[in-house]
């Protein structure tokens, strides 16, 4: 048995539109669509799928929320413009959020792009860009405590693009976006939202991470990171393991 086969889920495991919003990322890669194209109108997905146009709709919207795909109003769909390294075609054909290998690959990526981040920043960070920082972990922690998961969210963001950003490197700025691009792309479509259990050990996990760059101790930083990295992996793990296993 292969590994797609025995991670198989079963059919009650995700919605409808969520496994059409992926056979549409799959359909722009074997159509070699750039950004910019036009793609096929929903109708005409709706019958390569299988599927009613209510579903592909649905799909649609997640894929326009996630920057892939652009509606316009009686001109139909378009791949959208996307200049950012990892949500290129080449990266965007190759990344699919519910394919295991591919997000242990994407965390991967992430602990390596992010320890370098954190380790510079640790000697670069101005005191503007530490203030930031502690904002932004600030704000994780608020939404953790009010349990607004959308301030944590929006606080969580904040917070990885801050220290990516005192690191004073843009090819690091820019790969941690687009990285947690991809990742929020793979909770949306693959775990529906679900994944985000471990917020209390995220808040403790930023302020680890925030406390070593004020320092300006590097491996204090980066151990910081890669250790917030990882227990976010597990996060996805047990997410996953719940859902298929019960």
């Amino acid at each position: 048995m292969d590994a797609d086969a025995a991670y198989a889920p079963p059919a009650s495991y995700r919605p409808g539109y969520e496994l059409v919003a992926e056979r549409i990322l799959q359909l722009i890669a074997e159509l070699e669509l750039r950004p910019g194209d036009r793609m096929p109108t929903e109708n005409e997905l709706a019958g390569r799928m299988g599927t009613s146009r209510t579903v592909v709709r649905e799909a649609v919207k997640i894929l326009s929320a996630l920057g892939r795909v652009r509606a316009h109003k009686g001109r139909g769909l378009y791949v959208a413009d996307d200049e950012g390294m990892l949500g290129s075609s080449r990266w965007g054909g190759f990344f699919l959020p519910t394919d295991l290998d591919h997000v242990y690959m994407l965390f991967e990526f992430r602990r390596v792009q992010e320890t370098a981040a954190a380790r510079h920043a640790a000697t670069r960070a101005t005191p503007a860009e530490l203030h930031a920082i502690e904002v932004a972990a600030d704000l994780c922690r608020e939404g953790h405590l009010t349990g607004h998961a959308a301030l944590f969210d929006r606080g969580d963001d904040d917070f990885h693009h801050a220290v990516a950003a005192a690191s004073h490197n843009q090819f690091l700025v820019a790969a941690v976006r687009e990285a947690r691009r991809l990742q929020r792309q793979s909770n949306i479509i693959g775990l529906n939202g679900a994944v985000g259990s471990h917020t209390a050990e995220a808040v403790q996990e930023h302020a680890a991470i925030h406390e070593a760059i004020r320092r300006g101790d590097q491996e204090a930083a980066a151990v910081a990171a890669a250790v917030h990295v990882d227990r976010t992996l597990d996060d996805y793990r047990r997410e996953i393991q719940r859902r298929v296993f019960g």
